[in-house]
């Protein structure tokens, strides 16, 4: 039964090591908490909130929010034998920590559409919806020597994301152009949460079924190959 399930805090290190073995990213984020889905001791299921990585992200959401009042769901991983709707529960247990150990107010995350995801997890906890245009520069990711990067990481391997020095780096460098990802927030504080809708920044719109309208451009430029 999922009422047997803990949510703790755990250590992340231990965080960091199943989310980069099993995620589908594998790549480890932002982390200001790791909140650990346990029975017995034993992990089922790891979630990871940090704060957002953009400067503009919280102000993006409403301009009476400070960077201190906003988490990003940044990595969420459960176990395959993990029970029936247990993705559920854990993100909703993960609501009550937060709101009982932090001050945080409202929560965001993004539904990957190069992953085919549209959010259907956001959607089931009753998360708000925000459209996929929330994101005004187009991004791009990074293959470099057969290893797919986030510019960040780009950056900090080989110092730049110019197309014309990457290239001399290895001859079959391709620059990936991503789609635009869909945006959901949870406000947390009940105290705060008509002011917060009243003055978002973007509207609040139906959830989406599919990813059919997140491309920058025609589906046949998702990949370019600089030469």
């Amino acid at each position: 039964m999922m009422l047997d399930y803990e949510i703790l805090p755990m250590d992340k290190k231990l965080a960091r090591d199943i989310i980069i073995k099993n995620h589908y990213t594998h790549k480890w984020s932002s982390c200001r908490y790791a909140l650990g889905l346990f029975l017995d001791d034993r992990v089922y299921g790891v979630a990871i909130y940090g704060f957002p990585v953009g400067r503009q992200v919280v102000k993006s959401i409403t301009p009476s929010l400070e960077n201190t009042e906003v988490l990003e769901l940044t990595r969420l991983w459960l176990k395959d034998e993990a029970p029936k709707n247990s993705e559920s529960f854990f993100i909703g247990k993960t609501f009550k920590w937060l709101k009982k150990n932090t001050d945080i107010k409202v929560l965001i995350s993004y539904a990957d559409p190069m992953a085919d995801h549209v959010g259907i997890i956001y959607q089931a906890t009753n998360w708000l919806y925000q459209g996929n245009n929330t994101m005004l520069v187009k991004g791009y990711l990074h293959k470099i020597n057969g290893e797919v990067l986030h510019p960040r990481s780009v950056v900090a391997k080989y110092g730049t994301t110019k197309a014309t020095t990457l290239v001399n780096i290895d001859p079959n460098y391709e620059r990936i152009e991503l789609k635009k990802k869909h945006r959901y927030i949870y406000i947390l504080s009940k105290t705060d949460k008509r002011n917060i809708i009243e003055n978002l920044k973007h509207p609040i719109l139906p959830y989406p079924k599919n990813n059919d309208n997140c491309e920058w451009v025609n589906k046949n430029n998702l990949r370019r190959e600089i030469k």
